[in-house]
């Protein structure tokens, strides 16, 4: 039997944490840490002051080619790319990193939206990760614009347009959208 290291187990509660304050559901935290389901349950209640909530997590690639989240999902991927390429930060620890700086450059991370909610959830991004590292998804370049966005896998790449160049007919007029610009009239 392994003996686990006191400080390789503080990492690993630091990181948890993390996570947790994010808003890492229990089972991403359990795939990411050693740490048994009870420990991360306990620390979980610690931390939120409830019970962890239950239910499967998200898994369409298809919400990630809306237009709004394939924004955000591209923001945060050229983010965690980034930092996972040219920072010491590596798998769990670099998602965090990047999900920070997410949050810091979104609408969610600014201190006159603090009850706004970001568009990417700690447990999507982690999902796209996972979908990037399956092979589900993939970068592909506008055929306009050329900026790289995420894009299903093994779809065209040269006839791609993406969801700036070509937005849907009601993109940005939701009910949100109209009572801020109502507010500042």
């Amino acid at each position: 039997m392994a003996t686990r290291s006191v400080a390789g187990e503080a990492r690993e509660i630091e990181l948890a944490s993390q996570m947790i304050h994010l808003g890492a559901r229990l089972q991403v935290l359990q795939a990411e840490t050693g740490l048994s389901y009870d420990r991360l349950s306990r620390l979980y209640r610690e931390i939120k002051g409830c019970s962890p909530p239950k239910g499967m997590l998200p898994f369409s690639v298809d919400w990630f080619m809306t237009w709004l989240p394939n924004i955000h999902s591209t923001m945060f991927y050229s983010i965690y790319r980034y930092v996972d390429q040219h920072t010491t930060a590596k798998g769990a620890r670099a998602l965090v990193e990047a999900y920070k700086l997410y949050l810091e450059q979104s609408s969610a991370g600014r201190p006159e939206h603090t009850d706004a909610e970001p568009v990417l959830s700690f447990t999507r991004a982690w999902m796209l990760v996972r979908f990037f590292d399956g092979g589900l998804l993939q970068m592909s370049n506008c055929a306009r614009c050329d900026g790289s966005f995420v894009a299903h896998a093994h779809d065209p790449k040269g006839s791609y347009v993406c969801a700036i160049c070509k937005p849907p007919p009601r993109a940005g007029k939701t009910r949100a959208s109209k009572k801020s610009s109502s507010a500042q009239i």
